[in-house]
């Protein structure tokens, strides 16, 4: 079986959770003995706009990774040029499934392509890009108030008011609102193009899905739950050797959706001499930001370290070795981090939110600890409980991932079985309706 992966970024240039699945699903899928080839972007001021090119996974070097430049027009929701360079892909790698990750930086005509050149069609949801123009429901807009409120859902005139008012120049508000607004429905008839090109999409929680039937009016007989797999050879012998200090951990982006700046008023709130330890690769001014937030407390600096992005394939040793918790802020609804089911897989115990997919995987007083979605003094009440009772945490930790008998996360060797699973469904529904 030849299968065609579509994501906006690739490890290792980009290791956000979705970049990260798909080249998890992609090792996994090349070990069942598919065929797999990826297509992604890059950003190169250097070179051409468009210009496609190819080189290998990092890990897995059989693996096709073709690569169209992106670097000047990568805020477009379609672009036909990028249409055109995938049809010209698409006509060489003659896939059987063209399985979609995201199309964020490239373009919502992807899907029509794969499905008029003969290709059956998968799309996992990650987030809510295809219902939400900013992907999350967290407004991005002018404020002199709260910024990065939660959203209640999807409507031209209030996305164009509450997101892309910070465009506006201000010489006739109300006219540039208007164009907003019509921007923002036209995307939103290209997301629904999209959809209507997909014979499956999957769901890696039940709140995202729901949402999806629900709000957006995907059909419910073509989207199903299936929660991630992983590499668990990866996730093995952690060996975690007391410190003088309790340490948390915090791994990912340094954005305002993450929640990493409630993460550090509640730590400089603890009471006792914690650490927290944060990976990710810096972010220029937002990792500024949260330095100088974190330095107007009375907490000593050294009591926060900065530490690098890391390998995924060495997490258990750069990461789980070295903290008793891992903490998970976000205040978007989060569907299904990657990082609570690593965490779980290993031991490590989880704190988070009781919202969205966090609360699918954490359950208070179970597994991990959980807190009120987006109130910073919330969290720091879970993790001063976490500080005062480490014996206890630990043991919510032993108790794993809530969904199996055992405690183990979904292993991508099952996972990929699934997905062929449902490949070889629709070929041959395909091949059923062509007879």
């Amino acid at each position: 079986m030849k299968v065609l992966l579509v994501i906006h970024g690739y490890p290792r240039r980009y290791n956000a959770g979705s970049e990260v699945y798909t080249q998890t699903l992609a090792h996994a899928l090349n070990d069942a003995g598919c065929e797999v080839e990826v297509f992604a972007r890059e950003e190169d001021p250097f070179l051409p706009d468009y210009h496609l090119r190819t080189e290998h996974d990092p890990v897995e070097s059989e693996i096709s990774v073709h690569l169209v430049n992106h670097a000047r027009s990568n805020a477009r929701f379609q672009n036909d040029i990028i249409d055109d360079v995938f049809r010209s892909l698409m006509s060489k790698v003659n896939p059987d499934i063209v399985h979609f990750g995201h199309l964020n930086h490239l373009s919502m005509g992807l899907p029509r392509v794969a499905k008029a050149m003969g290709a059956s069609t998968v799309f996992t949801l990650h987030d809510f890009w295809l219902m939400c123009p900013r992907g999350q429901f967290l407004q991005w807009g002018l404020t002199a108030h709260e910024p990065w409120a939660l959203c209640d859902g999807q409507e031209d005139a209030k996305c164009a008011a509450k997101c892309f008012n910070r465009f506006v120049e201000g010489f006739d508000e109300e006219l540039e609102l208007r164009h907003w607004e019509q921007w923002v429905s036209t995307r939103m008839q290209a997301s629904r193009l999209a959809c209507d090109a997909i014979d499956r999409f999957l769901a890696p929680s039940k709140r995202l899905m729901e949402r999806h039937v629900d709000e957006f009016g995907i059909d419910a007989s073509s989207v199903e739950y299936l929660d991630y797999g992983f590499d668990l050879s990866r996730l093995g012998g952690r060996s975690r050797a007391q410190e003088s200090s309790f340490v948390f951990g915090y791994i990912g982006r340094h954005h305002p959706s993450k929640g990493i700046h409630d993460l550090i008023d509640a730590f400089c709130g603890l009471e006792g001499e914690p650490i927290l330890r944060i990976w990710g690769r810096p972010q220029g001014q937002l990792t500024q930001s949260l330095k100088r937030r974190a330095a107007s407390s009375r907490v000593e600096t050294d009591r926060i370290e900065w530490l690098p992005e890391y390998n995924n394939e060495n997490i258990v040793k750069e990461v789980f070795n070295r903290c008793d918790c891992i903490v998970v802020p976000s205040i978007w609804d989060e569907n299904s981090p990657l990082v609570i089911h690593e965490a779980q897989q290993c031991g490590v115990p989880v704190i988070t939110a009781e919202h969205g997919g966090m609360g699918e995987y954490v359950q208070n007083g179970v597994n991990g600890l959980t807190f009120t979605h987006r109130d910073a003094e919330d969290l720091r009440s879970s993790m001063q409980n976490a500080l005062d009772n480490p014996e206890h945490l630990a043991q919510l930790g032993h108790k794993g991932y809530l969904h199996s008998e055992d405690g183990q996360i979904p292993s991508n060797k099952a996972h990929a079985a699934a997905i062929l699973h449902r490949y070889e469904q629709l070929i041959s529904t395909k091949v059923e309706v062509m007879n």
